[in-house]
């Protein structure tokens, strides 16, 4: 009846265009059918699983379903290029990672820029990355670590996924910040990389929670810094890199939310608001701290300044290294 009542105003003093600009019946109306959220990856990862995670909890809220889309594929190109054709309503988002401010100082392609025009919606988690060793590197902290590199400067051996990505940039900065030579190895993936390390055939990654903590466990590697602002809860004696000396070391992989372009502003608050609330639930924030993954707190305008900032920050590591893709 209240909607009723609020066209019938709308008709009378406002006539049936402005009705329809009326932001607030645009956020009234959301979500009006199933959405879906576009994951520029193949199930089974740390993105499908966060991404499965807030369809859930938006589902229970609205009462609409809420399909997890899995577009991999050109270096998140196709899912990208998926978000932009998409109805600018609100009920289409694209799930997007660091890297979503990492491959347009890298990368020739245009669409990279102008996947930066896509406006952002919300930060959902974070993960800071973690310095770890195989067991049989002679260091057992930070110190030991940058003392045995700087005698062994390019001997030293880290899998990274790929040239460019944020396990490249993490070991890049870490060559910057504590002056020493880490060499980086690329892998098609984190999987064969984190093989690798175990066998002992590289001596080091920068890599998520999610990915090292098993290994950590079983002791077949050995955790040396956390590149966050604080220590984790799961690894209480792993300093931070800035505890251990190196200081303005700061390298998190976090996962966040983007709209079409022209997607109205009523309905991005509205979603980054009921995100807000998911994030602030115990319950997200258990299931997420048993792989020491953080709910990262962002709406839509702190959301946008943060990947300036982050732009800002890689920037200088690229230039600082000497990074080149060829296109």
């Amino acid at each position: 009846m209240r909607k009723s009542s609020t066209l019938v105003k709308c008709l009378v003093s406002a006539g049936v265009l402005a009705c329809a600009a009326n932001p607030v019946s645009a956020q009234e109306s959301f979500p009006s059918k199933p959405m879906r959220i576009i994951v520029p990856n193949a199930p089974g990862g740390s993105t499908s699983a966060v991404a499965r995670l807030v369809g859930e909890k938006l589902t229970t809220s609205w009462g609409q379903q809420v399909i997890i889309d899995n577009r991999p594929g050109g270096n998140n190109i196709v899912a990208g290029e998926a978000a932009q054709r998409s109805t600018p309503d609100g009920h289409t988002l694209l799930f997007v990672t660091a890297a979503h401010s990492i491959n347009p100082l890298l990368h020739p392609h245009p669409q990279y820029k102008a996947f930066l025009e896509l406006p952002p919606v919300a930060t959902l988690v974070s993960t800071s990355y973690i310095l770890v060793v195989n067991s049989g590197v002679p260091a057992n902290n930070m110190k030991e670590f940058i003392a045995l590199a700087k005698a062994k400067p390019g001997q030293l051996n880290g899998a990274v996924s790929n040239t460019g990505g944020i396990q490249h940039l993490a070991l890049e900065m870490f060559n910057v910040l504590a002056g020493v030579k880490l060499q980086a190895i690329p892998y098609k993936g984190g999987g064969p990389g984190m093989i690798d390390l175990i066998g002992g055939q590289v001596q080091l990654a920068f890599n998520n929670s999610i990915t090292v903590l098993p290994h950590i466990k079983s002791g077949k590697i050995r955790a040396l810094g956390i590149g966050g602002d604080s220590r984790l809860s799961i690894l209480p004696d792993v300093p931070t890199f800035a505890e251990a000396g190196i200081e303005g070391y700061s390298v998190r992989n976090w996962f966040g939310l983007l709209a079409p372009v022209k997607t109205p502003k009523a309905v991005i608050d509205k979603l980054a608001a009921e995100i807000a609330k998911i994030q602030a639930s115990a319950d997200f924030k258990e299931k997420l701290g048993v792989q020491g993954v953080d709910p990262f707190v962002n709406g839509p305008e702190a959301f946008a300044a943060y990947i300036k900032t982050e732009m800002g920050k890689y920037e200088k590591v690229i230039r600082a290294a000497n990074i080149k893709i060829k296109s």
